[in-house]
């Protein structure tokens, strides 16, 4: 049960604050558009697949082994669009009503802005390093500055993951004390 408050701001402060509220909704149609991009990534996965069986037979082990790391690769970027579209229209649009749902997701009990911060840092990690494998893989068929310059950047989101989660964990420290 909410409590009524009575509200002593001039009504034209009362409207601003409706409208700013308001515009949450305004991010609804781009989380919408999300869930079209995660579509061309089931597309690409398909294509992807059908390229694996349909040329298995003549690839080298290596080619098979580039093939599924780009397959999960996709998996794990769809991954990341699906924590995007559900943590973050949950976070900031709307609250979900899915208590009752047997599939509900249990690590959306726990998700706000810095959670949902921490998991898409994780994720980008992932992905990452997924590249990064790929390239060492092929190696012998990769420019060195190529392999140096996906390293740095490897780095540097492992850098900001770690700085993302000490800042939460300082963050919520700071709020049971």
């Amino acid at each position: 049960m909410r409590e009524h408050i009575e509200n002593k701001q001039p009504p034209t402060l009362n409207k601003l604050e409706y409208w700013i509220f308001f515009s949450r909704w305004l991010q609804a149609p781009m989380y919408f558009g999300l869930i079209i991009a995660q579509m061309v990534y089931v597309y690409k996965f398909g294509v992807e697949l059908l390229h694996l069986i349909t040329g298995a037979q003549t690839m080298k082990e290596t080619d098979v082994l580039l093939a599924v790391l780009g397959l999960v690769d996709v998996v794990m970027v769809a991954n990341l669009l699906l924590m995007v579209i559900v943590g973050g229209y949950e976070t900031f649009v709307s609250r979900l009503y899915i208590d009752d749902h047997p599939d509900k997701p249990e690590w959306i009990n726990h998700v706000d802005a810095g959670v949902l911060k921490i998991k898409l840092a994780a994720s980008l990690i992932t992905i990452s390093s997924i590249h990064l494998l790929k390239t060492f893989i092929n190696a012998d068929n990769v420019k060195n500055d190529t392999i140096a310059f996906q390293i740095g950047i490897h780095c540097v989101f492992l850098i900001s993951a770690l700085a993302l989660a000490w800042t939460e964990k300082i963050m919520k420290s700071g709020k049971h004390q």
